[in-house]
C-alpha cells in the first residue's frame, strides 16, 4: 500500500496506489485524520493507481468523508477505475460520495 500526500492550504491531495487490506487501513485513517486536525478538510482523494480495496478500505473512506464534512470541508474521489470502480457502483458509494470523473 502506497500514500502519497500534497499538502496546500486547507486541502491535500492523497494518492493511494496498491491494494488497501484490513491491515492497512488503520495506518491510512490515522494519516488521513492527522490532515483533517491539521486542518486540512478540503481532501482530493485519487484512486487511480489502487488496485484493491477491502470493506475496511471503504468504511476508512466514509469515516474520513463524513469528518470532512463535519469540519466544513469536503472529500472528492477521483480515479476510480477497474475492480475499486465497479466496488463503488456496487455498494453505491458512488453516490455517497463526491466522485470526479478527470
Amino acid at each position: 500500500m502506497k500514500v502519497d500526500i500534497t499538502k496546500s492550504g486547507t486541502g491535500a491531495q492523497v494518492r493511494l496506489g496498491g491494494s488497501m487490506y484490513v491491515e492497512d487501513s488503520a495506518s491510512v485513517r490515522e494519516q488521513l485524520i492527522g490532515l483533517i486536525e491539521d486542518g486540512m478538510v478540503h481532501l482530493t482523494v485519487d484512486l487511480s493507481d489502487l488496485d484493491y480495496v477491502d470493506s475496511s478500505g471503504l468504511g476508512v473512506l466514509i469515516s474520513i468523508h463524513k469528518r470532512c464534512l463535519q469540519k466544513g470541508g469536503k472529500m472528492v474521489i477521483t480515479g476510480l477505475r477497474g475492480m475499486v470502480e465497479e466496488l463503488f457502483k456496487l455498494t453505491r458509494l458512488d453516490l455517497v460520495f463526491n466522485v470526479s470523473r478527470q
